[in-house]
């Protein structure tokens, strides 16, 4: 892995090479896309409160390093759901990424696989769930439940018939959250053609001829795949659909029925209250996501690492996993102190994605990687297990 690894770091382009934090990536992906896609990505919900809180949340807590610690044989290696990585951070679902690079779901799968880190495909992806998991075969699959139990049923069955051996199920989205951005952008999903999106587009080339020309070319226009057992309708449509329709009626019943029929790992992705993870542990889910949907979702949710404590005090000896504003190695110690086992960064990976395909998530996941490695040293730590609560200063 580290052989190969050092050759891939060889190999970059120089573009990627001046590229240094994964912030870096959000300016260049400003660039090559859309305002509009950019927007959608980048944006939250109504004020982006949450969105900022995320973030500041991470900048109320300082660090205290330990001294004269042997660090010479470091090790970030984790090991979920039986399965070993080699850090402790993966890459969440993210929902149609395709806007943003030709394949991109398949971009992301295949870099994770390559850099021995969890992947969660989205249900809202346009790559079929088959393909990406014979690319990635610990790929995870994410799900926005279908409208009843007997669509539930069907969809379980394929994703059981593909190999996936994780399930996560997204419960912080009853209804559609409202995203002002986009709508100021002009932008809605489906993606409903009109004049200032052409002219946006028109306005970046790059994107124009690798992303729109590269895809209507090979594959013609994307559809969402893996919503439910059968295809999905077009990513760009002139006329809306709801895809939240019926999940608010999903309930604490539906996730028991679904344990019942699901005997892989099960993870609720959306928790942020002891209250829900207390009933998640005791209806039998394998992982709590501890998450605000990246704030995209309740304006003015509470930060998921604020959220973290009190949700791994009452959730016993379920798995406990975070995500939410992730953008430097001390993030991921800072919320692995904590408590939690692992967390998923978003954004920067899908930026990397949309800058340089595969090589553009590798290169971000190599970046966190080496900022672990080097915090990890920096704090007086051999490995992850020895990353705990007293190295804080809340």
């Amino acid at each position: 892995m580290a052989a190969k690894a050092a050759k891939f770091r060889a190999g970059k382009s120089a573009n990627l090479r001046k590229i240094l934090s994964l912030q870096d990536f959000e300016g260049a992906a400003q660039r090559r896309l859309p305002k509009s896609v950019f927007g959608f990505v980048a944006g939250g919900a109504e004020d982006g409160r949450s969105l900022r809180a995320n973030r500041e949340a991470f900048d109320r807590i300082a660090l205290r390093p330990r001294v004269l610690v042997d660090v010479s044989k470091r090790s970030q290696a984790i090991t979920l759901f039986g399965a070993r990585y080699a850090s402790p951070f993966g890459i969440p679902p993210m929902g149609a990424s395709a806007l943003c690079r030709f394949e991109a779901d398949l971009a992301l799968a295949r870099a994770a696989a390559a850099e021995d880190v969890p992947f969660i495909l989205s249900a809202p992806s346009t790559v079929p769930l088959e393909r990406v998991i014979r690319e990635a075969p610990l790929a995870w699959y994410q799900a926005y439940l279908p409208e009843g139990r007997e669509r539930i049923g069907r969809l379980l069955d394929r994703v059981r018939a593909a190999g996936y051996a994780v399930l996560v199920v997204t419960v912080d989205v009853p209804v559609g959250a409202n995203r002002e951005n986009n709508l100021r952008n002009g932008f809605s999903m489906p993606v409903q053609p009109n004049l200032r999106l052409a002219l946006d587009g028109l306005l970046h080339p790059r994107w124009l001829a690798g992303t729109v020309a590269t895809t209507l070319l090979r594959s013609g226009i994307p559809r969402f795949e893996n919503y439910a057992a059968e295809r999905g309708g077009w990513i760009i449509s002139p006329r809306p659909a709801w895809q939240h329709a019926g999940r608010d009626a999903l309930s604490w019943p539906d996730l028991a029925w679904i344990r019942s029929q699901w005997k892989g790992k099960l993870v609720l992705k959306g928790i942020l209250g002891a209250g829900d993870a207390r009933r998640a542990c005791g209806e039998g889910m394998d992982g709590i996501i501890v998450s605000n949907h990246g704030g995209r979702q309740l304006d003015g949710a509470v930060a998921p690492l604020r959220a973290l404590p009190a949700v791994l005090e009452a959730a016993g000896e379920t798995v406990v996993m975070m995500d939410g504003g992730i953008r430097r190695g001390t993030d991921v110690l800072k919320a692995l102190a904590l408590g939690a086992k692992c967390v998923f960064a978003g954004r920067p990976m899908l930026f990397g994605a949309a800058v340089a395909g595969e090589a553009g998530v590798r290169h971000a996941i190599g970046i966190l990687r080496e900022e672990i490695g080097r915090d990890l040293a920096l704090l007086g730590c051999a490995d992850i297990a020895s990353v705990t609560r007293d190295l804080l200063v809340e």
